[in-house]
């Protein structure tokens, strides 16, 4: 049967259980009653769908609310042991994969360090990363005694761009891990043991951490944001729909000197060849520094940064490593003016394990920069700050990925190939996020 707009009855069925679900997820636990004006729907259709998400074990009831006059209204909410989601960054630096609940929370995790020396190839070997992946889902798995069964899907934060095939699904182009069309969900299709209705979702991992932050840290509030994320190399989202998927930018490898230092893409004066955490502690090597040896990159990182702002009172900086990083500063205020006369953001957010690091300690003098370079106008108007999921955040958002779809279906499990979220959920949702 068909409704007048052209619209199928499971269509509008599918619509209303979405938008009853989105609700519940960012405003719950509410009472039918006031479900109703909160999504758009009739009292009817509104009983009819919790009646369906309570005998699926969706929704549960969560204690009553008085009422003015009358009967207590009892509140329900979407059960956050209903359904699982598994998210994956594959960082520069580690492994880590993370189990939430419906509610996002953490229930299991494990990280996998990646070689800290050797060539950068045999660091990110595809084998070895598919390796980690399926022991890693495997043990949170075993650990949170959750059945594969139940997972919605794994969402996964990958170095580079993905593109998509037919035949090959996902596939990775990270040329500065010597990722060369790497058909990574394929391979963990093949490789990982989880049930074939399970669908994976890899998108670039600064994708991520934008979706994260822009749905549950310093993005909510903003209309239009980048956020940077700045780890081993520096990538960035471009997010113009507070509700959208961004857009993943290969800011790092913006030319901001010609025939400067050769960057590890293969080309010369990129950013990330001047700002990224990995390039930034060789120049401070080159420059007579003395990292820790043996040390991988975050602690080495932290070294510096010690040496530059020592905390104990009197203590003189290292003048090296401070010259260095104020280096830095200017090459990345230069790299944020131009995301600024580019994009003009409502904001520009900082994270990645780097980004955390240098802080607030380093954001001042990044931002005088910024400023300095930008035009007048849209630098006035951009605020620049740090992100406030933590480290975590690329996990977060690749589980946000399968958790997007599985409401846009109605809260109906995966049965085949997974279609992205459709505009619609982004636009029901959107007034979340909007001031």
């Amino acid at each position: 049967m068909h409704a007048r707009s052209g619209r199928t009855v499971r269509d509008l069925r599918r619509e209303n259980r979405t938008a009853v679900l989105r609700r519940l997820y960012f405003d719950g636990p509410m009472s039918r009653l006031a479900l109703g004006p909160a999504t758009g729907l009739s009292s009817g259709s509104v009983s009819n769908v919790v009646a369906e998400l309570v005998a699926e074990g969706l929704v549960e009831e969560a204690g009553s609310v008085d009422s003015a006059g009358g009967r207590p209204r009892t509140l329900v909410r979407i059960t956050p042991g209903s359904g699982f989601m598994i998210g994956v960054d594959i960082g520069e630096t580690r492994i880590r994969i993370e189990l939430f609940d419906l509610a996002l929370t953490e229930l299991a995790r494990t990280e996998r360090p990646l070689a800290s020396s050797g060539p950068r190839t045999a660091r990110y070997d595809v084998d070895l990363v598919v390796a980690h992946l399926r022991e890693g889902v495997a043990e949170v798995l075993r650990t949170a005694e959750v059945p594969a069964e139940r997972l919605l899907g794994v969402g996964v934060g990958v170095p580079g761009i993905v593109a998509r095939t037919p035949e090959d699904g996902a596939v990775v182009h990270g040329q500065t891990v010597g990722w060369d069309a790497v058909p990574l969900e394929r391979l963990l299709r093949e490789h990982v043991e989880l049930p074939a209705s399970v669908p994976y979702w890899i998108d670039n991992g600064a994708k991520t951490l934008g979706q994260a932050e822009m749905w549950f840290g310093a993005g909510r509030g903003a209309r239009s944001a980048v956020v940077v994320l700045f780890g081993s190399g520096v990538g960035a989202c471009v997010v113009t729909d507070p509700m959208g998927p961004g857009r993943a930018l290969e800011w790092g490898h913006l030319t901001v000197r010609v025939r400067g230092r050769r960057c590890r893409c293969g080309s010369q004066g990129c950013l990330e060849a001047y700002a990224g955490a990995e390039a930034l502690l060789e120049r401070w090597r080159e420059a007579g520094g003395r990292p820790p040896e043996g040390a991988d990159e975050e602690t080495a990182l932290t070294a510096m940064l010690t040496a530059a702002y020592p905390a104990e009172a009197g203590t003189a900086p290292d003048a090296t490593a401070l010259a260095v990083l104020e280096e830095t500063a200017e090459y990345l205020g230069a790299g944020f003016a131009d995301l600024i006369n580019l994009f003009q953001p409502e904001r520009i957010l900082v994270g990645g394990w780097a980004g955390l690091q240098l802080g607030t300690r380093f954001l001042g003098t990044v931002t005088g920069y910024a400023r300095e370079y930008a035009l007048r106008y849209p630098a006035s108007r951009t605020g620049i700050g740090l992100g406030t999921l933590g480290p975590e955040a690329v996990t977060v958002g690749a589980a946000l990925l399968p958790l997007v779809d599985f409401f846009a279906q109605g809260g109906r499990r995966p049965e085949a190939e997974p279609t992205p979220p459709s505009p619609a959920w982004q636009t029901a949702l959107r007034d979340r996020v909007s001031p």
